[in-house]
């Protein structure tokens, strides 16, 4: 799966309060949208999987995102 990542966007990924907060920017928010997108298009079992070393902000926990058939 090939990403489109728009220019100036800014993802980050955190805990709490028990609880995944993912706080983006606009361009983060479309890029995301884009990446979900591609996602739901692709087979079962498809995922993918970002990080503060694949493109979420410094700090960051890892999110990996995957497509069920349920």
């Amino acid at each position: 799966m090939r990403f489109n990542w728009i220019d100036g966007f800014s993802v980050s990924v955190r805990a709490e309060n028990g609880a995944v907060v993912i706080s983006a920017n606009r361009e983060g928010l479309l890029s995301l949208a884009d990446h979900l997108s591609a996602l739901a298009n692709s087979p079962a079992d498809d995922h993918f999987h970002l990080d503060e070393f694949n493109s979420l902000e410094d700090g960051s926990l890892e999110l990996i995102v995957e497509k069920t058939e349920r």
